[in-house]
């Protein structure tokens, strides 16, 4: 099949940016995001993509789009679940709103794309599922109770899901980047200070995307960026409660 129909949600964040720079010209792609308008001009010199203003939290909507690329592109190849912001603070200073948001955004919305288009991919006998997570859904750090707690669902999510759909030649990946430079952190850390503190662990949005564009249509169970934090999960699960005291009073940036 030379041409494939690729979804992506928050298509308007760095990491999709980069990824479509590196896609082929012949790829169908659907590009989802708050602003239609604002995708249109990102993306005014891509041929092939078909740019949707969508609130993804919208249930309703949701299945509205997802139907309408359907009737238009008779299927989906790949999806890439890539919407989700994070706020790093104690625990008790979140509020009830901004809880149950970043979990609609982060965990609620991928698992819903997820599985109404994971279904029509197992009837079509192909596809493939990519959810970007976090590092963070595997190694938890102080100030991020909620953030972790929305990639841990993500991750245990597509784990079980990738069971189900593992007959149906339909393939699930999680990617779990550690701190990338991208606008991300305007809303996660606005001081900086965080993001300068694990300066030596943070990922250029290019690699991260380059890194997720080669596994696209292979079938790879996980993908954990860079090679320090995924050595470090190995040891996190190893000796969990070293691993506390570690990131308790050695490796707490926040």
């Amino acid at each position: 099949m030379s041409q494939r129909i690729i979804v992506i949600t928050g298509a308007s964040g760095g990491i999709a940016e980069e990824m479509i720079k590196r896609l082929p010209n012949e790829d169908g792609l659907i590009l989802l995001g708050r602003s239609q308008e604002k995708l249109e001009d990102m993306y005014r010199h891509v041929e092939n993509k078909t740019c949707i203003g969508l609130d993804i939290t919208d249930r309703e909507a949701v299945i509205s789009v997802i139907d309408q690329i359907y009737l238009q592109y008779g299927r989906i190849d790949i999806l890439v679940n890539n919407a989700g912001f994070g706020e790093f603070k104690t625990f008790d200073n979140y509020e009830f709103d901004e809880i149950e948001e970043m979990f609609d955004v982060n965990t609620l919305a991928s698992i819903h794309f997820s599985r109404l288009i994971g279904k029509r991919m197992a009837e079509q006998g192909h596809g493939h599922i990519i959810n970007i997570a976090s590092m963070a859904g595997l190694i938890a750090s102080a100030k991020s109770t909620i953030y972790s707690a929305t990639k841990f669902a993500v991750i245990g999510f597509s784990n079980a899901l990738r069971l189900e759909l593992a007959d149906k030649n339909v393939y699930v990946t999680t990617v779990n980047p550690g701190p990338i430079a991208t606008k991300f952190f305007d809303k996660a850390d606005p001081s900086g200070d965080y993001l300068k503190s694990v300066e030596k662990f943070t990922l250029k949005p290019d690699y991260v995307a380059k890194r997720i564009v080669k596994v696209m249509g292979k079938n790879k169970r996980e993908l954990n960026l860079p090679f320090s934090l995924a050595a470090t999960h190995k040891i996190y699960t190893l000796f969990p409660r070293l691993s506390d005291v570690m990131a308790r009073k050695v490796f707490n940036y926040k």
